[in-house]
């Protein structure tokens, strides 16, 4: 009587092993099909949660490759002339002290182009603070310009796909790991771009 009762037992656990398996089995192949042995690559569904690679998008996306370009030819121009100035502050100051150590000149001429000196020297502080700032500013525009083009296009992408969330992944967070498939970021990619000519074209 004690086996009969185990042997059902058993029986019952390997039905329950069997229809978890089914239902497993069932789901993934909602998600993969193969074709002649080969697997093909499943895709996200609507309702699901997917994320994409900012990382990525800023590397490859055209947009933000031409904005780069623009801003960092900004930045050299900026950073060549701050450096222009620097320098001829520092032979004036070289200038001056070798003078002050020749004995070259008189000491109310020398207190006259000390004080000028660092008048000179305050308003290339205040220059190059003025033009850190500029660099700053060009930055964030180009990073609010780029944010502002990919959270449209996510938003007119997902009124068609339909996702439950969209996340943006960078640098290994929020998504830790997970399933391939849920990376949405190859087809946003190709959709931003080809947008982006579309606009470039019509300008």
């Amino acid at each position: 009587m004690k086996n009969t009762s185990l042997i059902l037992s058993v029986i019952s656990l390997v039905a329950v092993v069997v229809f978890g398996v089914l239902s497993l089995t069932g789901k993934n192949a909602a998600k993969t099909e193969t074709v002649e042995g080969e697997a093909v690559e499943a895709q996200a569904c609507k309702g699901d949660i997917v994320y994409v690679d900012l990382d990525r998008i800023l590397m490859e996306y055209d947009m933000a490759n031409d904005l780069r370009s623009v801003v960092e030819t900004k930045v050299q121009n900026i950073q060549a002339e701050v450096t222009r100035r620097g320098k001829k502050l520092e032979n004036d100051v070289k200038t001056f002290q070798e003078k002050i150590d020749k004995g070259l000149m008189t000491r109310s001429v020398a207190e006259a182009q000390g004080q000028k000196l660092q008048q000179q020297e305050a308003e290339f502080n205040n220059y190059a603070a003025q033009k850190q700032q500029e660099i700053n500013e060009e930055q964030v525009v180009m990073m609010n310009q780029l944010g502002d083009a990919i959270q449209t296009f996510l938003n007119k992408y997902n009124e068609e796909m339909q996702y439950a969330m969209i996340l943006t992944n960078s640098g290994g967070a929020p998504v830790i790991t997970a399933d391939p498939a849920l990376d949405i970021t190859e087809a946003v990619l190709a959709g931003l771009n080809e947008e982006y000519i579309k606009t470039k074209n019509e300008k």
